[in-house]
């Protein structure tokens, strides 16, 4: 049974260049997906992929509120919601995977979001965490103990799915070069990273990867470099 697992949050093609909520440079964190994926496939990892899947009159929307603009807070469900440009709608063309995220190694993508009175940034919870999606029950059913994580975006959906990763009992290490954040304030995607460190999360910077069955080398943030994931 796989002990680790690769989580990919969220990357999608509104989130990402021509998208309806792009993401500054969102496109680039595909390239450190691949490889992540690739290296956790060669030490019998497990990937998942979360997938942001609203339907059209979803209550995040700045649509839905009479008057408001994206970037308004509101609440929604007793919670407070930033609203946003329409985004992920099931069925659309948004909603899919980034055409070039090597998905045939994604072994189980897990929809969240899909009520249109609450928002869901984290895999695992709704925001209010009064509904689970599944995904924590499905990884301890597999045997993970270690989630990493990369995705989109830094100081929301990556954030929030971190933390909650935490409060199940995961050990989690963040891949930064894999993320970006959306920075509605400027610092937001750091101020993001410091605090999930200071929670108890790994931060890592950099990968370089020697070729697939080696070693991969990681940078942390702070600290001196690891090897991890090495081929077994």
């Amino acid at each position: 049974m796989p002990s680790r697992a690769l989580i990919l949050v969220d990357i999608q093609n509104d989130f990402c260049s021509g998208g309806a909520l792009a993401v500054a440079d969102g496109d680039a964190v595909v390239a450190v997906a691949n490889e992540l994926m690739e290296s956790m496939t060669v030490v019998n990892g497990l990937v998942v992929a979360t997938l942001d899947t609203h339907p059209a009159n979803h209550g995040s929307f700045a649509s839905q509120h009479e008057g408001a603009e994206p970037g308004d807070v509101v609440k929604l469900a007793g919670v407070d919601q930033v609203l946003w440009p329409d985004h992920c709608i099931d069925g659309t063309w948004g909603a899919e995977l980034h055409p070039k995220l090597n998905s045939g190694l994604i072994k189980a993508t897990c929809k969240k979001g899909t009520d249109p009175n609450i928002d869901s940034y984290s895999g695992f919870y709704d925001n209010d965490h009064k509904s689970s999606t599944g995904l924590s029950e499905f990884l301890h059913e597999q045997g993970v103990k270690e989630v990493w994580i990369c995705g989109l975006a830094t100081d929301f959906c990556v954030k929030a799915t971190a933390e909650d990763a935490l409060k199940e009992g995961f050990e989690v290490t963040i891949v930064s070069e894999g993320c970006r954040p959306v920075d509605l304030n400027p610092g937001d995607g750091d101020r993001a990273l410091r605090a999930l460190e200071e929670a108890g999360c790994t931060l890592l910077k950099n990968i370089r990867s020697r070729g697939l069955g080696d070693t991969i080398e990681i940078d942390m943030v702070h600290g001196h470099p690891r090897a991890v994931l090495s081929a077994i």
